[in-house]
């Protein structure tokens, strides 16, 4: 059985406004009302001394659980919203594992899922893992392209990262089920205009299909579902998406679209901390973690975990 054991998420210090994004792309004063009134993006974090090393240093660093397990991790698995996240040679990933005293341990990055990728990181270690074995599941990236920076009309990326311990036992929030759905025909490779249309016509439409799809593999019905722990997009697409579900918008944590902006594949990670933060996450409470990417194709993703905390966790 898959189990995410323990997480931890880093976020720069520096706030950066949506206005000045908007400036900075030449959006209109107008364009970037849209942005924080509509879409609720209020800021995105940002480093701009620093790395991707320094991003993820920061979020493995505070993985209380990960002193003294070192030996446990087989598999460091680099979940990629991009396929090329740092220029050649430059390999941060394993020099993490060298200051953290992994070098024993397989390293691989997963991608071509864009901004859901992070749950098939999620789905990978657990069906690699045997036994006793760990993985540690990195996300977050630079925001240091145009591209990486923004989704236009849509959305504002920010920096930051997030980690993870998975295993193949019982202890931990225990992963249910795994759907996912992909649409080839919307590579930018070979998708026009129309083609852009039509992808944000049936966003919510296939969001919300892939997300009734986990909770149905679950053995679930979604009014046992008491939380959704969403990628950061923006706040009315998530609107859209539960009104196709019937679904209550309040039961989806919402609240770091303004803060943080999308964090490309960290952001399920950064809400599952948050929900436990507000208290949100009881034992026993079915949660999905749920994404869509585009980019190489559109990819749809949702997750079903029960909470379970950790027995070095309980009272």
């Amino acid at each position: 059985m898959t189990a995410i054991t323990a997480v931890a998420a880093h976020l720069p210090d520096q706030r950066v406004p949506i206005e000045d994004l908007a400036a900075e792309f030449g959006l209109t004063p107008m364009q970037a009302r849209v942005f924080r009134r509509y879409h609720k993006l209020g800021e995105v974090r940002m480093d701009p001394a620093g790395s991707l090393l320094d991003l993820l240093r920061a979020a493995v660093s505070g993985l209380d659980a990960l002193r003294g397990q070192e030996h446990r991790v087989r598999y460091v698995i680099h979940a990629r919203s991009f396929p090329v996240v740092t220029p050649y040679p430059l390999d941060p990933v394993r020099e993490l594992c060298r200051e953290f005293g992994l070098d024993h341990a397989n390293v691989l990055a997963v991608g071509h899922h864009a901004c859901a990728t992070g749950l098939l990181a999620l789905d990978v270690a657990g069906r690699l893992l045997t036994g006793d074995e760990l993985a540690l599941v990195l996300t977050g990236e630079k925001a240091f392209t145009a591209d990486a920076r923004t989704v236009p009309e849509t959305t504002f990326f920010g920096e930051g990262a997030a980690a993870c311990l998975v295993s193949a036992g019982q202890d931990g929030d225990r992963l249910l089920s795994y759907a996912v759905e992909q649409h080839g025909e919307y590579d930018e490779a070979v998708a026009g205009p129309a083609d852009a249309l039509a992808f944000q016509r049936e966003y919510p439409d296939r969001l919300a299909e892939t997300i009734l799809a986990a909770v149905a593999r679950a053995g679930l019905a979604l009014a046992e579902i008491e939380l959704i722990l969403p990628h950061n997009v923006n706040a009315v697409c998530w609107q859209q998406v539960c009104r196709r579900l019937g679904y209550p918008a309040a039961q989806v944590v919402l609240e770091n679209v303004a803060e943080y902006g999308h964090v490309f594949c960290a952001d399920n990670l950064i809400n599952y901390l948050t929900a436990r933060r507000r208290g949100l996450l009881a034992p026993g409470t079915r949660y999905v973690m749920a994404a869509a990417g585009a980019g190489l194709g559109a990819t749809y993703s949702a997750m079903v975990f029960a909470h379970h905390p950790p027995r070095r966790e309980r009272p």
